[in-house]
């Protein structure tokens, strides 16, 4: 039971970090409207979700390995599953000074990761909660 409930509360907390990086690439994207030439980023959220979850390395990441045990650790930032690749976002419509950001799709993408912020929070909370009420015999 015990395993099941830290399994989960694992792969809240993943997914978790995984919205609140996800939310910070949307906010530059919408900060950045108006720059010329800037390039809209985003990132697959459920294959990066994926990818975290099955502990395999992204593709077009490679892992970094030590080979003598004098090394120091090498590439914590970028080994890390919950490292997501960003890719750039084509555009629907082109704009004249090169920026690719469309602020409707960008508010859109944020408000719905807001949401679901919101929601994996409420999911953690409330198994946490259903596990001390175990715990108190309630």
């Amino acid at each position: 039971m015990l395993d099941r409930f830290l399994s989960s509360i694992q792969f809240q907390g993943q997914a978790l970090q995984l919205r609140a990086d996800r939310q910070k690439v949307l906010a530059g994207n919408i900060a950045n409207a108006d720059t010329p030439g800037f390039k809209s980023r985003d990132f697959d959220f459920a294959k990066v979700l994926q990818t975290a979850t099955s502990g395999a390395v992204e593709p077009g990441r490679m892992a970094a390995v030590s080979t003598q045990a004098g090394h120091l650790p090498v590439g914590a930032a970028s080994s890390n599953p919950l490292d997501p690749k960003l890719l750039y976002r084509q555009p629907e419509q082109a704009s004249i000074d090169g920026n690719t950001v469309e602020l409707d799709r960008e508010r859109a993408n944020f408000a719905d990761n807001s949401v679901r912020y919101e929601a994996t929070l409420r999911f953690i909370n409330g198994g946490v909660r259903t596990m001390l009420s175990a715990i108190r015999g309630e």
